[in-house]
């Protein structure tokens, strides 16, 4: 089944992402995983399918993997145990959704980076240096950073999110904060990496976000998957160069192809873009997880 939206659910909204619908339960959320994809912000007319399923089973499996670490805000994925009322949507819910605690988000994205790509590898041609961290000179697209670095951004209501430095980051949430945000983030990424190691895959850089429930921090949003983090494959890893990634690679190189200049409206997918997207995604859970996807 293929789910695009969730118009079906008769309860308050919470907010509508790009791809998760989540709902309002009091002192509760529902978080649904749609099939939506987006690149470059903008959110694409096609579905992927299994899409939604794959991020949901990724995520519940990382919040276990974690536990350890740091409390989350997983109540349970288990259909049958949501409030009465949500069972009847039972074919639509299972495996792509999870009830999950209502906690006070912190204004920040803490990023976490083991490599060095993307927005850390534009800063870094530029000043020498991410948020702040000064690296060695001579690295290459994709090299392997001496030490996982933490390298926060701030949330913004509009706009893209800012990237700060750590200094940045005490300013706007507290030291004492900031300081215990970095010390989980870089211990959840140093778990997560050695973990896909053994799996094969290379963690290249991560997201997380976190909130408050009666006094503590909580993990919360998404964990260690493909829509929030970059794994590659150990064994076609080459710096120098753009590693292939198991997210939305197919998509972005279709889009790069035609030359779409990256605002709305979308261009539609063609099927063989859909089609190898999608397996990448399940490739994706079943290297993680260790499980064939059902």
């Amino acid at each position: 089944m293929l789910l695009g939206d969730t118009n079906f659910i008769d309860l308050p909204l919470y907010i509508k992402g790009k791809v998760r619908n989540v709902y309002d339960l009091g002192d509760k959320l529902l978080i649904v995983v749609t099939d939506r994809i987006s690149a470059f912000d903008v959110v694409f007319p096609n579905l992927i399918p299994n899409k939604g399923k794959v991020l949901n089973g990724i995520s519940k499996f990382w919040f276990d993997y974690t536990r350890d670490i740091v409390d989350n805000h997983v109540i349970t994925t288990d259909v049958s145990e949501y409030p009465e009322g949500l069972s009847k949507f039972k074919e639509e819910l299972e495996g792509r959704s999870m009830l999950v605690k209502k906690i006070k988000m912190i204004p920040a994205e803490c990023i976490v980076r083991g490599y060095l790509e993307g927005s850390g590898l534009k800063d870094y041609k530029a000043t020498g240096s991410i948020c702040g961290i000064k690296l060695p000179e001579g690295l290459r697209q994709a090299d392997k950073l001496p030490e996982p670095i933490f390298t926060p951004s701030t949330k913004e209501t509009e706009g893209h999110d800012q990237n700060v430095s750590f200094e940045g980051l005490c300013n706007a949430i507290g030291t004492e904060l900031a300081t215990k945000l970095r010390d989980i983030s870089l211990a959840l990424y140093e778990k997560a990496s050695k973990y896909a190691e053994s799996r094969g895959i290379i963690l290249a850089d991560t997201k997380f976000e976190f909130g408050i429930l009666d006094g503590k921090i909580v993990l919360g949003d998404e964990l260690f998957t493909p829509d929030s983090s970059r794994f590659w494959d150990m064994n076609e890893y080459e710096p120098g160069r753009a590693q292939k990634s198991f997210d939305k690679q197919f998509v972005r190189e279709y889009l790069e192809s035609i030359g779409w200049d990256k605002k709305p409206p979308a261009p539609t997918l063609p099927d063989d873009v859909v089609k190898n997207t999608e397996l990448k995604y399940i490739e994706a859970y079943e290297r993680i997880t260790g499980n064939k996807f059902a």
